[in-house]
């Protein structure tokens, strides 16, 4: 008995089928071991058993956290009454209007610069780049943003793309006005849509649609075109593919490390001491996201640009960046955990779920009907 238990305390993650048959010449010593994973496939009980544990793992990295309730007694509801009074009444206001005052400076600059420079691409992309500076500058001071850079800001050169942890779409905001990088992103609706399809195309970013298979070798092929140009933007991607709650970091997808260009580490943290910056936008509008920043009394965050990487010698891509993963993690505080982001979107079919069961207990009987 004692044999038995110590097999199973070193073997966790496999189960040999040899210690649950019947001993004797007529059963034949099994062609392989049984794992646990497929006894969990056998028993649709087990399966959900086992997926309620993996989606609380997955879903917690996509769940706002909200503080602790502090204002419900008589002491502190007073002052959060006159907080809220502050925050809606008085600097909502004012933060409206500089926001409107940025737009009106940016729009009356820039369209005439982008209709009237057409025949001096290089005099109007340099224009073009400060104004998007600008505009962002205005939206970060829209919520009385408070950020901090480590590091050397970003240059211009050929060969060289620049990735970073996803909290919310002011990711690119608070990196952007600091230097107008072109971002590749998921292709939004709406005003949001509007001002990708027309101003910040002007800075080089690339668009793409989760839903449009064609569309991965087309932004694949705009990837390779853009980082080799000298004059084009810094290149910025977001390789976790979705939102994540600045608390975990996911998997990193491999396209911006197949580039055979130099990999520049940025690291994101924000402080949720006035605000959670995460953006969940399956619950919420990006417009509603950022009444949400306007209202609150500040948003806090810091941002590392990280020592340059390339790839080592029998280095894969994936493994690539899995290192850079490490780096950013690490430099942000942040848990790793080995989920496909893309997995908050589509997940595999219940049909595809019970092929697989039905095919496992048909070659498992039959593995146990041969003599």
């Amino acid at each position: 008995m004692s044999s038995r238990a110590g097999k199973l305390v070193t073997s966790r993650s496999e189960l040999n089928i040899e210690d649950y048959l019947p001993s004797g010449s007529s059963i034949e010593e099994p062609r392989g071991k049984l794992r646990l994973l497929d006894l969990i496939d056998i028993s649709p009980t087990l399966t959900e058993a086992a997926g309620a544990i993996i989606d609380d793992s997955f879903t917690r990295c996509f769940k706002s956290n909200p503080p602790e309730p502090w204002n419900w007694n008589i002491y502190l509801f007073p002052l959060w009454c006159f907080g809220v009074v502050v925050r809606y009444c008085i600097l909502f206001p004012l933060r409206c209007l500089t926001l409107a005052f940025g737009w009106f400076i940016f729009l009356s600059t820039f369209i005439p610069v982008h209709s009237l420079l057409k025949g001096q691409d290089k005099l109007r992309k340099n224009i073009e780049r400060v104004l998007v500076e600008m505009i962002c500058s205005f939206f970060v001071g829209s919520w009385t943003g408070v950020v901090k850079y480590h590091g050397p800001r970003p240059s211009i050169r050929p060969k060289q793309v620049y990735v970073a942890n996803h909290t919310s779409m002011i990711d690119f905001i608070v990196l952007e006005q600091m230097t107008a990088f072109a971002v590749i992103m998921q292709k939004h609706p709406g005003w949001v849509g509007l001002l990708q399809s027309t101003i910040l195309e002007s800075v080089g970013c690339i668009w793409f649609n989760r839903s449009e298979a064609k569309d991965r070798e087309i932004v694949a092929r705009k990837l390779r075109d853009h980082v080799q140009g000298a004059d084009n933007n810094p290149l910025l991607i977001f390789p976790e593919g979705t939102c994540v709650n600045n608390n975990y970091t996911v998997m990193f997808k491999k396209g911006a490390f197949e580039l055979g260009c130099t990999v520049c580490p940025i690291a994101i943290k924000y402080n949720k001491i006035f605000v959670d910056a995460f953006w969940n936008s399956r619950k919420q509008s990006f417009t509603m996201h950022l009444l949400q920043l306007m209202t609150s009394w500040a948003v806090v965050c810091e941002v590392w640009y990280l020592e340059p990487q390339t790839i080592r010698p029998g280095e894969t891509a994936i493994e690539f960046a899995e290192r850079v993963r490490d780096m950013i993690s690490l430099r942000a505080g942040l848990k790793k955990v080995p989920w496909d982001g893309y997995l908050k979107y589509s997940r595999p079919s219940s049909k595809h779920s019970e092929r697989k069961q039905q095919s496992f207990a048909e070659s498992l009987l039959a593995r146990l009907e041969e003599k």
